[in-house]
């Protein structure tokens, strides 16, 4: 399956999976925590800031952050037009930096990095009968599926601009449909493979 992780090397790809991760819910629940415009105002100048350092490490990652943007000028229009100009700046502020930093740490950290944190985290779980290991690996597949969705719909309206000369819109809806359900076969038959063995 395609991933957003980049090769490109940056200064975030130095850190460990787990510092990052932690980074990630602590920052995260602080976006939630802050009520002020202006204070989320400055984090997303810091996010603003923590993208462009990452240069071309986000060139994969461009048009699901473009695709972030319309969805939160999309919020911030209809809490506008309820009259809460207060509430659409919080929100879509809280969108934008939320996933500038969901969209960092994926483009900078390996899944199989990720998926081994995630065992270290549940691993209590085990003493509750639960199989930590399989959790894991449902958190990862979600994560890696959420990118590939993001990968094929990229090249898919790619290819239909070069055919067309136009955006593909709601035209891509059943391919991409088709290509993640093969996927997700192609994954499900892999799994029964490895597993059942």
């Amino acid at each position: 399956m395609h991933s957003l992780y980049s090769e490109s090397t940056t200064w975030l790809h130095g850190l460990r999976a787990g510092t990052k991760l932690a980074l990630l819910a602590v920052l995260g629940s602080l976006l939630f925590i802050v009520q002020s415009p202006w204070w989320l105002a400055s984090a997303a100048l810091c996010c603003a800031a923590l993208w462009w350092s990452l240069g071309d490490a986000t060139r994969a990652a461009r048009r699901l952050m473009a695709t972030v943007a319309i969805a939160a000028l999309l919020v911030a229009l209809f809490h506008l037009w309820m009259g809460h100009p207060a509430l659409a700046a919080v929100s879509t502020l809280r969108l934008l930096c939320a996933s500038t930093l969901g969209i960092a740490l994926t483009v900078t950290t390996r899944p199989a990095d990720l998926v081994h944190v995630l065992e270290r985290l549940l691993s209590p779980l085990h003493w509750f009968g639960l199989h930590p290991e399989r959790m894991a690996l449902q958190i990862a597949l979600m994560l890696r599926f959420t990118e590939h969705f993001f990968a094929q719909w990229q090249r898919l309206a790619d290819a239909y601009r070069l055919r067309t000369g136009k955006a593909g819109g709601l035209r891509l809806i059943a391919p991409l449909a088709i290509l993640m359900l093969q996927a997700s076969r192609r994954v499900a038959d892999a799994l029964w493979a490895r597993l059942g063995a």
